[in-house]
């Protein structure tokens, strides 16, 4: 059994995956974005799909049923290496930090701009072709629109709470994958993280931006303005937990190691 890898090693392995994400062109970055963010639809639906089946016989379980049907939306993202806002955050970030020319300011807002527009168009043209009656199992449409109400009648402060988490949750997903050796480890690690997200339920800035579409063609009680609010506190959340919290500390924590390092070498 080969030893678990140092912070750093685990860094210079994001710093090689960051460099791929910002060096994508802009075709090869517009069709990853879109394909997550029709990805993800399939965990959101079938996290419906469960607790509708299960509320009526269980309800006490039919939350935990939920979470643990969304998480395989997550493993689908990880293993097929589509760009997701905020689980992008902590690679590309690697990079910046570690290039000698500067931060990368461009290519990283270039890369999260992108990648966020992307993902709402991609999930909400599939979530569009799912509203059309009959296409989802009985009773998926009334479970999708109940958590799309719970979700935008939330006071602010449990919103950012909320997504301050989430945006700590997958950024720590992103440094956890780092230092997965094999497939196997990546794919438990991804629906891990999909269970635990879904079970907070702790927001992403898309995936519940994407609840809220399905709540909106299916005629929950949810609002454009009441979506857009909960989006602007949503991703300020996931950026002060997934930039602030995870990536800054880990790139720290990276960044102390080296200077001591370098002292120990010059002693």
């Amino acid at each position: 059994m080969s030893a678990a890898p140092s912070p750093d090693e685990i860094f210079e392995r994001a710093v090689d995956e960051g460099e791929r994400r910002l060096d994508q062109s802009l075709l090869e970055l517009v069709s990853t974005s879109f394909i997550a963010g029709f990805t993800i639809i399939f965990g959101i639906v079938a996290l419906g799909i469960v607790e509708a089946a299960v509320h009526p016989l269980v309800p006490e379980l039919s939350t935990l049923a939920g979470a643990l049907a969304f998480g395989p939306g997550v493993v689908f993202l990880v293993a097929g290496r589509a760009e997701l806002f905020n689980e992008n955050f902590f690679d590309p970030v690697a990079k910046a930090v570690d290039a000698d020319e500067g931060w990368l300011v461009g290519p990283l807002v270039r890369l999260w701009v992108v990648t966020f527009a992307l993902n709402i168009v991609g999930g909400v043209v599939f979530a569009w072709f799912l509203s059309f009656e009959g296409a989802l199992p009985t009773g998926t449409a009334d479970a999708l629109a109940r958590y799309a109400e719970h979700l935008l009648r939330r006071e602010t402060a449990g919103v950012f709470g909320s997504a301050f988490a989430g945006g700590a949750l997958v950024s720590l997903l992103s440094f956890m994958l780092a230092a997965a050796d094999d497939t196997g480890s990546r794919m438990a690690l991804a629906y891990a993280v999909g269970v635990l997200l879904s079970l907070g339920p702790f927001d992403h800035v898309v995936v519940t931006a994407l609840h809220a579409v399905f709540g909106l063609f299916f005629d929950a009680q949810v609002t454009l303005v009441s979506l857009a609010v909960t989006v602007g506190v949503v991703t300020a959340g996931n950026l002060a937990g997934g930039l602030g919290l995870v990536t800054l500390t880990h790139v720290t924590q990276v960044m102390g190691a080296r200077e001591e390092a370098g002292e120990n070498d010059d002693s």
